[in-house]
């Protein structure tokens, strides 16, 4: 079963994965469980991962594809070139809540009348 996203979500993750590195390869041996138990790792570690594929034509590398995100239970972000990028979320980690920005107007020093005042001023006191 692969998990359906809207392409709001699918672009900001796809902008998440810009400056990720692959975490697991595929290659001459196909989806091996070995490579299946990798992609799972990263994805428990990191929610959102990039796989290299070699040597694999295009439509195998759809194939490939959905048949990560089935197995695993995952959604398929994106496929370009010889990359894949996977998404699923971890149900350990807690969610980000929305926090409202910090203001850091309020946060900042007052500045004392010795430092606001010119030096011409500051002569005059």
């Amino acid at each position: 079963m692969m998990i359906e996203m809207t392409s709001l979500q699918r672009r900001a993750l796809r902008a998440r994965a810009h400056s990720l590195l692959p975490v697991a390869s595929i290659s001459q041996n196909g989806l091996s469980d070995a490579v299946l138990a990798e992609i799972d790792r990263g994805l428990k570690a990191h929610e959102l991962i990039k796989v290299r594929v070699y040597g694999v034509e295009r439509g195998e590398r759809e194939a490939l594809l959905a048949a990560i995100c089935s197995r695993l239970e995952a959604a398929p972000v994106q496929h370009i070139g010889n990359i894949l990028v996977v998404y699923r979320a971890n149900p350990e980690v807690p969610a980000k809540s929305a926090k409202p920005a910090k203001n850091t107007a309020s946060r900042a020093k007052p500045k004392s009348p010795a430092r606001t005042a010119s030096p011409r001023q500051r002569l005059k006191k």
